[in-house]
Order: structure tokens, then C-alpha cells, then sequence
């Protein structure tokens, strides 16, 4: 058992070697030791969103026990590669330390150096922040804007991303109306592509919206995942009130005409409101 009054580095240290003892080949998990960096990334990604959910829904003891499992995940990384002798958890935990004190000069220059004793805003930090990503980027010789834009991102933080990179060297819209312009400009052609019924076309034209929606949210401010989320969790909130609503009243939704449906959905709208 883990003793919790002992220090953090003491906790750290008892967490790693319960990662050893899972994956022992002789006395650990059977599943912990069969797994693999990349058998292990679905897992990763599930426990991130799970985290996600547990902070949209303001639930702090639910946060802490998912940033315990993302932790886990972190820990089974570093003790693979550990394994395989490229790198190991202290590795990891000083490349971070350097990274975020060459990344944040402003906090940790701030009495040495006279250019950051200025007070600086969130969003000078940024654009510090981009620029020393951009000198790092070159000096591992990935010159390329785009370079290092994970590919397995959800697609409209993807995008997002992408298109916040693309901002940076000025090829953006100065406005937002230029991207509604741009937006009624791709619905016209989604429609022509329908028209038309290529399926291949309508696929791009459909995704061409998608990316301009997307850029829409960056100008607006939002992030357009979140905003995605958002609306999913509030169209499933409605959804589930009109199915409970029905059969309440000893109904099904699939035996109800579209009338009765779009009835019960601005019911739902109305008994949510409160809450949405």
C-alpha cells in the first residue's frame, strides 16, 4: 500500500515501482507486460477525453482519479522505453523542466534580465511561446510551419491548429467577415457538388465547410472542439429528455410522426433551459 503522508517525491517513487512490478515479465500483469507503445495510445486517448468530461462537468473528484489514469500513462511510456534503455521517467521530467523554463523567460527571467521586467499579458505569452516553438522547430531541422502538427489530433483541434500556424505568417482573413464570405462561398459549392451527386465531391465540399467553420471558431475566439463537445452534450441532454418524456407518457419516439417529434423537442428545449 501507498503511505500518503510521505513527501510527493516519496509517492513518485513508490508509483514507479508499482509501474515496475506491473510490468516484471515473471511476477506482473499478464496485460501491463504484454502491452506496447502503440497498443497503449488508444488507452491514452480514452483517459484524456475521460479527464476532458471530468473537468466540463465540474467534477473534482472525478478529475483527480483521470489525471491519475493519464499519469499511469506517462509512467507505462517511460517505463517501456526504460526497458528498452532510450529513456526512462527522470529523462522525461527534466526534458519537461528545461522546456518550461526556456518557454515561460518572462517568469523565470524576470530578475534577470531587464526585457522581462515589464508586466507582459496572456497574450504577448503566446505569441512568445509560438516563436520559441518555431526556433526549436528549426533547430531540430523541421523548418516546415507545419511540421510538427500531430496527425492523430481529433480533426477540428487538427485543423485548428493548422490554421493558427498558417495565421502566423499572415496567410488568414484580417476579419471575420471574410470568413463567412468564405463559409457561404463553400455552402454554394456543396450544394452545386449535390446537384451534381459525385459523391467524391460532396465528401470534399462537405469537408471544406467543416475547415471553414472551423476557421469561423478561431476567429471568433472559441476552440472549436470544445464548442463541438458543447453542442453534442446539449443535443444528447434534449435528445434523452424527449425519449424519457415519451415514455412517460407511454410512447416511443420511433412510433411518433415528425410533428410529435419536433413538439417534444422544443418541450425539451424549454425544460432545459435552465441548465444548458
Amino acid at each position: 500500500m501507498v503511505d500518503d503522508s510521505r513527501s510527493e517525491s516519496a509517492q513518485i517513487e513508490d508509483l514507479l515501482g508499482i509501474v515496475r512490478r506491473l510490468r516484471d515479465p515473471d511476477q506482473g500483469c499478464p496485460w501491463d507486460v504484454s502491452q506496447t507503445f502503440r497498443s497503449i495510445v488508444p488507452h491514452t486517448l480514452e483517459e484524456a477525453y475521460e479527464l476532458a468530461d471530468a473537468i466540463e462537468s465540474n467534477d473534482f473528484d472525478q478529475m483527480k482519479e483521470e489525471a491519475g489514469d493519464v499519469l499511469f500513462q506517462v509512467l507505462l511510456y517511460a517505463q517501456m522505453a526504460d526497458e528498452q534503455q532510450r529513456f526512462n521517467f527522470g529523462d522525461v521530467v527534466d526534458g519537461l523542466s528545461k522546456k518550461l523554463i526556456r518557454r515561460h523567460p518572462h517568469v523565470f527571467l524576470r530578475n534577470a534580465d531587464a526585457q522581462y521586467q515589464e508586466p507582459i499579458t496572456a497574450s504577448d505569452v503566446s505569441d512568445s511561446w509560438e516563436r520559441l516553438k518555431r526556433d526549436e522547430r528549426q533547430q531540430k531541422r523541421q523548418a516546415g510551419i507545419l511540421d510538427d502538427v500531430p496527425l492523430n489530433l481529433p480533426a477540428l483541434t487538427r485543423a485548428q491548429k493548422i490554421q493558427k500556424r498558417a495565421s502566423r505568417v499572415g496567410f488568414d482573413w484580417t476579419d471575420v467577415a471574410g470568413v463567412f464570405e468564405k463559409l457561404e462561398e463553400e455552402l454554394c459549392e456543396l450544394k452545386d457538388a449535390l446537384v451534381e451527386k459525385e459523391e467524391a465531391a460532396i465528401n470534399s465540399e462537405l469537408g471544406d465547410v467543416l475547415f471553414c467553420v472551423v476557421n469561423l471558431a478561431r476567429h471568433l475566439g472559441f476552440d472549436a472542439e470544445t464548442a463541438m463537445r458543447g453542442a453534442t452534450q446539449k443535443f444528447e441532454g434534449r435528445f434523452r429528455l424527449m425519449e424519457a418524456r415519451a415514455i412517460d407518457a407511454g410512447s416511443r419516439l420511433e412510433d411518433e410522426n415528425s410533428s410529435a417529434l419536433e413538439a417534444r423537442w422544443q418541450a425539451a428545449k424549454r425544460e432545459r433551459s435552465q441548465v444548458e
